[in-house]
């Protein structure tokens, strides 16, 4: 056990023991260290597992204290449901659409927005970057750099990921309009009207749409909510579909929040390597994690160029730069020429701000305060979801990111409660959305990225006594 999950779990027992009570004070970051004889490093490593499991709170200026006693969590769903994968034509954008722009309204409470609160992100600072940037900007990088990115910012992605293990050079990366233009320019590089494309069982929405949009057919493969799509059940619908592609989220996926164990994640990609099937790999959560360390891509074990993987900076740094990469592989070239084809390249002013910051360093630093608040802001919803969700709700626990997913009552209609939260200005992500064949119809995403307790725990209540409601109604 590491060193900081070991002082974690000592004072863990010590809370449940109840020599440290309800807001009892932890020792501070120094007396720690003198005590334990560990580093900061360690001793802030074990609080923020502890704040993480909330079973403690920091206080502005003040330190951590014991939590006021919580509710047991709500046990973890189980896997899904679907014995066979089937595929077929998809027609589920319309409604995907009409959902999304009912949650945009700032006065709605944002559960069930897919982004984190803008107020997490240095957006002035970058502000202050991109206005100096463009100042000492030669002119002529903006044809010359217009199709590649800029050179600094592909050189400093390309660091971090060899920083990780992973050969990546800057002329690998390829700069786009976000993470949703690489993941739509990899399937077009991959893929032609009339093919099947395996996806996770519950996936991205916006997977769906790009399906549809590129008339492809979606293979739902079963997933499990803690590590992942079912491997066997992966290679039974290659064998019977022979799909062109698959399109997945290996690390804190959108909606399930699960994290694949990294042999899991070796094991499919050796699985995709002997039938020569590329992988779109969808991998903006993987700065959001909740260990000491981002977890490894799939991308980083691929030896043959399969692997199509896709970045962004809009969850972690800058959001609204749309500011994305691709590192396509044996596709580069097809990738690279589809987005000339489309858009050019990415915003000029948006990608020199980030590199900027890049280079001044700090960024590491943001992170550990960003994964911490997110940490925070999700033991709190889910404490929440716990005190005020009926029984027979079930809920995932992920190491990462800011969602987690509801799986309710058998009889609960997700999208009746849906339309009954938004006309009381709360919004929620209906578990259809998540789905080619309308699936998951009692289950529900909601967000933690935005921490604002004081209308999200009313807003919590009033949907745990509808679902009740409904449970009850059901049952008769």
């Amino acid at each position: 056990m590491p060193r900081y999950e070991a002082l974690a779990a000592e004072i863990a027992g010590a809370i449940r023991r109840g020599a440290l009570r309800p807001g009892d004070r932890l020792p501070s970051v120094r007396a720690a260290c003198a005590s334990q004889r560990c580093s900061p490093a360690t001793v802030f490593q074990a609080y923020y597992r502890l704040e993480a499991e909330g079973l403690v709170r920091a206080r502005e200026r003040s330190g951590y204290y014991v939590t006021e006693a919580a509710p047991p969590p709500l046990p973890e769903p189980e896997r899904p449901s679907q014995p066979q994968a089937q595929a077929g034509p998809l027609d589920v954008s319309a409604q995907v659409f009409e959902i999304l722009e009912a949650t945009l309204a700032r006065e709605v409470v944002p559960l069930g927005s897919a982004f984190p609160s803008p107020l997490l992100f240095p957006l002035p600072r970058l502000g202050r970057l991109a206005a100096g940037a463009l100042q000492r900007l030669d002119p002529w990088t903006t044809i010359d750099d217009l199709g590649p990115g800029d050179p600094a910012l592909r050189r400093q992605i390309a660091r971090r990921y060899c920083a990780e293990g992973l050969a990546v050079a800057p002329e690998d990366v390829l700069i786009t309009h976000g993470a949703l233009e690489a993941l739509n320019l990899c399937l077009a590089a991959v893929t032609r009207p009339g093919d099947k494309v395996l996806i996770e069982s519950p996936t991205f929405y916006a997977a769906l749409h790009a399906l549809e949009r590129l008339g492809l057919e979606a293979v739902e493969v079963p997933t499990h909510p803690r590590e992942g799509i079912e491997l066997d059940a992966l290679e039974q619908a290659i064998q019977r579909h022979r799909p062109a592609a698959c399109w997945l989220m290996t690390s804190f996926q959108n909606p399930l929040g699960f994290l694949m164990p990294e042999a899991k994640k070796q094991a499919l990609v050796e699985a995709l390597r002997r039938h020569r099937l590329p992988l779109i790999e969808d991998d903006v959560y993987a700065e959001l994690h909740f260990g000491p360390s981002r977890p490894r891509p799939a991308k980083a074990f691929d030896t043959d160029g399969l692997v199509l993987h896709c970045g962004s900076f809009s969850k972690c740094l800058a959001p609204g730069y749309r500011i994305g990469w691709a590192l396509a592989g044996r596709w580069r070239q097809a990738v690279s020429r589809l987005r000339l084809g489309s858009t050019l390249g990415a915003s000029m002013p948006a990608q020199l701000a980030i590199a900027a910051y890049l280079e001044g360093g700090g960024y590491d630093r943001h992170l550990r305060l960003l994964r911490r608040r997110l940490a925070a802001q999700q033991a709190a919803l889910a404490e929440a979801v716990a005190r005020h969700f009926p029984p027979g709700c079930r809920a995932t626990r992920p190491a990462g990111g800011y969602f987690l997913w509801i799986e309710m009552p058998e009889g609960v209609d997700a999208l009746a409660l849906h339309r009954r939260a938004l006309a009381a200005g709360i919004s929620l992500a209906p578990g259809p959305i998540f789905s080619a064949r309308r699936g998951f119809r009692h289950c529900i995403r909601l967000n933690a990225g935005h921490g604002d307790a004081a209308r999200e725990g009313p807003a919590l209540a009033t949907l745990g006594g509808w679902i009740a409601e409904m449970a009850a109604a059901a049952a008769r």
